[in-house]
């Protein structure tokens, strides 16, 4: 048995095979760039108006002449005198002869005769060519997860594709007799299966969305067949319950039966101790406990790091705080709790009732993780504890 921060470091120091994929910008929302970005234009791509208006070139004159006029989309540029201007519009190309834009509120226009009533600074309210960003320019570097704005920002570049870090494949095995699917009456001795559902959501979540999910019964052929299948189309494979010592926990001997090398079993925590880790070649298991809030609690602090990881190429560790605890906290087991609780709108944490593992009420309710560590024994009403942030 390895203890909470020697299983985090197992899993982060394994290197990872993250591929790379070409996709449409609007389709990339949530992806991570894998390539530096850098504009093929300069953007604005020519001197445009900010604002609808009159370009003229600046003076201490007040009253001009109207000559022309300028619409977005028009390419001319109409000649100008010293005392010419041009009525305008917000995103028109403004004329070579004229270097300010006056707002229309500050101008009086009688036909061709335009009376200036607030002149502006020189060069006021035009955006210069290559003002936001200059051809060959970084757009966006390698690592940034593209969001709206990015997707706009880069369409307006002219992108059509960009290069992102593919999500990886992840299966799903659920195993257990015991397990009925939701929807008929409850058998007794049954409980209905929520883990996959459960899982799913937190796949999806992350971002996650190529999921192949496959239930067995407590079964070893069953187990070895469903542990090959899912390798051969996942690169993350995620197994709930079978992982115990019971007569009827066949999953660690599937593993093995398939090649899966062991990097750990059982770590040093409470819930979910008989947490397993394993690799073959580019892919991963985490054979995770069976109870649904072990399962969830495992899923955070061990698979969503190794996830992100994947998606973004980067290293990653859930956001962990300090927060003063509104109630003592007694650690009989002396290992590293993981408690299911809420952090206050003053900044204060207060650890939920109903800890067991096959509790989920007060997780739905949760907010943040506290975290107890090994050997602490007791945690005082008003002191500080850490607590990592839940995705919400």
């Amino acid at each position: 048995m390895i203890s909470v921060t020697d299983a985090l470091h197992s899993i982060s120091s394994q290197e990872l095979d993250p591929k790379e994929e070409q996709r449409s910008v609007v389709d990339a929302l949530g992806a991570t760039l894998s390539k530096d970005v850098y504009s093929p234009i300069d953007m604005p791509p020519f001197r445009q108006s900010a604002m609808d208006g009159y370009a003229l070139r600046h003076s201490n004159d007040m009253n001009y002449r109207l000559v022309d006029e300028s619409q977005a989309g028009n390419d001319a540029s109409p000649k100008m005198s010293a005392r010419d201007v041009v009525r305008i519009f917000t995103g028109a190309l403004v004329p070579d002869d004229a270097d300010t834009v006056v707002m229309q509120e500050h101008v009086q226009a009688n036909g061709e005769e335009v009376s200036v009533q607030k002149m502006p600074k020189p060069f006021s309210n035009i955006r210069e060519k290559g003002e936001q960003i200059e051809e060959g320019g970084l757009a966006l570097a390698k690592g940034t997860q593209i969001n709206a704005a990015a997707v706009g920002f880069l369409s307006g570049l002219g992108l059509g594709d960009v290069s992102v870090y593919q999500k990886p494949k992840v299966g799903v095995l659920i195993t257990g007799n015991e397990l009925q699917s939701v929807g008929a009456p409850l058998k007794k001795g049954c409980i209905y299966e929520s883990n996959s559902s459960l899982l799913k959501a937190a796949l999806r979540q992350t971002g996650v969305s190529d999921i192949e999910m496959l239930s067995v019964l407590d079964d070893l052929q069953s187990t070895k067949d469903a542990v090959k299948e899912l390798l051969d189309k996942s690169d993350i494979l995620l197994v709930s319950g079978g992982i115990s010592v019971g007569d009827y926990d066949f999953v660690k001997e599937a593993l093995i039966h398939n090649n899966v090398e062991e990097v750990f079993y059982k770590v040093n925590q409470k819930p979910g101790k008989p947490l397993w880790f394993g690799k073959k070649a580019s892919k991963f298991v985490f054979a995770l406990p069976g109870n649904p809030a072990s399962v969830l609690t495992c899923f955070y602090i061990y698979v969503y790091p190794m996830l992100q990881r994947w998606m973004t190429g980067q290293s990653f560790s859930s956001e962990r705080i300090l927060a003063k605890c509104t109630s003592g906290v007694a650690n009989k087991s002396g290992k590293t709790l993981f408690l299911k609780a809420i952090l206050n709108e003053d900044g204060s944490v207060s650890p939920q009732g109903g800890q067991s593992s096959a509790m989920m009420h007060t997780y739905a309710l949760s907010n943040v993780l506290i975290c107890v560590p090994e050997g602490k024994k007791q945690v005082h009403e008003g002191e500080e504890v850490e607590c990592i942030k839940l995705p919400l």
